[in-house]
């Protein structure tokens, strides 16, 4: 069974830094795509980056420049580089894996979520 465990989330001023990290665990597919997904009160959850298993990236338009989406094989885990906080990124982070060799950003294209941790940026 896979699980997945975010972690890092918090309280951070505009401007600032925050890494998050998805322990993953039960995943034997040798080809998949792991992402970060962010949703908002009164919000659709919507995708932020996406990593294949080949170490192909995606990113939404509006965190390019400013996130950075990695993955260490040997520890199992997903990270998420996130510089220059915005108020706008405030959120709640989820990580999500899917089996299969295509790069993917579409929460509904995921089978399989942690239970998020709580990004909040303030002003």
């Amino acid at each position: 069974q896979v699980q997945l465990v975010e972690s890092g989330g918090g309280s951070v001023q505009a401007g600032g830094s925050l890494r998050l990290s998805c322990a993953a665990s039960g995943y034997t597919a040798s080809r998949y795509c792991m992402g970060w997904f962010r949703q908002a009160p009164g919000k659709e959850r919507e995708g932020v980056a996406a990593i294949d298993s080949y170490g192909s990236t995606i990113y939404a338009d509006s965190v390019k420049g400013r996130f950075t989406i990695s993955q260490d094989n040997a520890k199992n885990t997903l990270y998420l580089q996130m510089n220059s906080l915005k108020p706008e990124d405030s959120a709640m982070y989820y990580c999500a894996a899917e089996e299969g060799g295509w790069l993917l950003l579409d929460p509904g294209d995921f089978g399989h979520w942690g239970q998020g941790t709580q990004v909040t940026v303030s002003s």
